[in-house]
């Protein structure tokens, strides 16, 4: 499949695409590596096939896919999800996705998963999300996960903390770029500042 071709399937029926240039240039040498975040706080629903069926077009232009079955950012969100159901939240969210994925007719050899706490918990994330927060403002850190985190008049520091480990997410998972709804884009323009 040509380049051209494969920016069409990752472009197709996206509302916005922030940095197509860079995913233009990458294209000309290799295949781009993306990644997908899912909180995992309760059950997957039908509204999950949206997000599905665009994986399904990144894996159809030859992506390499990541989906981030983000149970620290579960968590953190007003704790929405018990510390202790995390792993099995974990397990049955990845079961569902690739059932999801399977039952459109999506290929998964080049799809994988990994739990933020598989690497979220380490010495060298923890200090990255010290550097970080001293250098992001409380004002940007609520701004930038506005639409995403609870919005409450006194909020927890976990979701102020939010937008930057989904900041970081990008970098450890050694991906180009991130997809997600348009309540995301917020905290990707923060991301790439």
């Amino acid at each position: 499949m040509e380049a051209s071709e494969k920016l069409s399937y990752i472009k197709r029926n996206l509302q916005e695409v922030l940095g197509e240039d860079k995913l233009v240039e990458i294209l000309k040498s290799r295949d781009v590596k993306i990644y997908w975040g899912t909180a995992t706080t309760g059950k997957p629903h039908i509204a999950y096939f949206v997000a599905m069926s665009k994986i399904a077009d990144f894996l159809r232009a030859g992506c390499e896919v990541t989906i981030l079955l983000a149970d620290v950012h579960a968590y953190l969100d007003n704790m929405k999800a018990p510390w202790e159901l995390l792993a099995l939240r974990v397990q049955y969210y990845e079961a569902v996705i690739k059932a999801m994925l399977t039952s459109i007719g999506v290929q998964l050899d080049k799809l994988k998963f990994v739990k933020g706490t598989d690497y979220q918990l380490s010495k060298e994330y923890t200090l990255d999300v010290y550097r970080l927060s001293s250098l992001v403002s409380e004002h940007d850190a609520r701004k930038a996960g506005a639409e995403v985190v609870k919005q409450v008049e006194h909020p927890l520091l976990s979701g102020l903390l939010y937008p930057g480990l989904q900041a970081l997410d990008e970098e450890y998972l050694k991906c180009d770029a991130q997809f997600g709804g348009v309540d995301q884009r917020k905290i990707f323009t923060y991301a790439e500042k």
